[in-house]
């Protein structure tokens, strides 16, 4: 949600303000988007940028992450409460950047590196404090294994939400870019002239790079359709693709942040953090391997339709 164009006035309305209302858990709309969106409007009155308010989420998040090391419930719940700040801010930065018309793909990729700072330090936070009771590698491995399957699972989820905006709404909505695209635009910057966003390119092709490597047959219906359907994806597909995905959607929520930080909070709680890690390890990677296997299904599914509106409609198919 970096700096953009200038704010212009919008009618003031929390709906202007979600990035898509059917893309929202239950706990968002409820929760994180009503306080995010009194937040944002705060924001807006001191006259702050989005990227400011992801910044100032990282120090409440990183924060956070070090009293997790501690062996004090009251430091845990202290860092919790910074905790559920610095998601609410998380939130407020990207309603701010559509209220004030500023969102841009510099302020996505900036937020995107906060988070990923913010859960690397409590990884390492909580695997410094497991070593009091455990030998160094195991937790080294098993934290490391952890960490890697979060990253992997939140990146899974976030492509699959926006394949599911970009699909559903005929590509005006969802960040869902293509690696070729993205690489393309990478070489074209020069390090001396444009150092930090050639920087930022980077880290989102890599990360694009491996949303697509963990699901191989979403990228190919994404590109089958942008081949066959270049101006305007068809309302039968957008239904069909909608009525095939939407009840996954619950599920993916699932290695989203939201369960993860009461999972987390509860395991500080009890006083158990590896327990933390071993539920990365298995259950989140046990609904990880499910869901990609039935998007892949789905994604085949939906292949087989484009297929059939080819051998429909011949002069498609030369798209191919």
């Amino acid at each position: 949600m970096g700096n953009g164009v200038t704010a212009q006035a919008v009618p003031v309305k929390i709906e202007h303000t979600y990035k898509a209302r059917e893309a929202e858990g239950w706990f968002d709309i409820q929760f994180n988007r009503r306080l995010g969106f009194q937040i944002a409007l705060f924001f807006r009155a001191l006259g702050w940028t989005p990227t400011m308010v992801t910044l100032l989420g990282g120090v409440f998040g990183v924060t956070a992450g070090h009293l997790y090391y501690y062996r004090s419930l009251k430091l845990n719940l202290i860092g919790i409460a910074l905790h559920i700040l610095a998601n609410l801010l998380d939130n407020a930065d990207g309603q701010l950047a559509r209220l004030t018309n500023r969102s841009s793909r510099t302020g996505r990729l900036i937020d995107s590196v906060v988070d990923q700072i913010i859960f690397i330090n409590i990884y390492f936070q909580l695997g410094f404090r497991c070593l009091a009771d455990h030998p160094f590698l195991p937790v080294a491995l098993i934290g490391f294994a952890a960490g890697f399957s979060h990253a992997i699972q939140a990146a899974s989820a976030d492509y699959y939400r926006n394949a599911y905006l970009y699909f559903t709404s005929g590509r005006t909505r969802g960040e869902f870019d293509s690696s070729i695209d993205l690489r393309r635009e990478y070489e074209n910057l020069k390090w001396g002239d444009q150092f930090w966003n050639k920087l930022l390119l980077r880290l989102y092709l890599n990360l694009t790079l491996q949303q697509e490597t963990f699901a191989p047959a979403l990228k190919r219906l994404r590109d089958q359709v942008d081949r066959i359907f270049r101006d305007q994806i068809p309302e039968w597909f957008r239904n069909g693709y909608q009525n095939i995905a939407r009840s996954a959607f619950k599920w993916w929520g699932w290695l989203m942040t939201n369960p993860r930080l009461f999972l987390l909070f509860l395991i500080l709680l009890m006083g158990r953090p590896m327990l933390f890690f071993w539920a990365g390890l298995t259950v989140f990677n046990s609904l990880l391997a499910y869901l990609l296997w039935r998007q892949k299904k789905m994604s085949e599914s939906l292949l087989g339709l484009i297929e059939q509106s080819c051998v429909r409609y011949p002069e498609r198919r030369r798209s191919l």
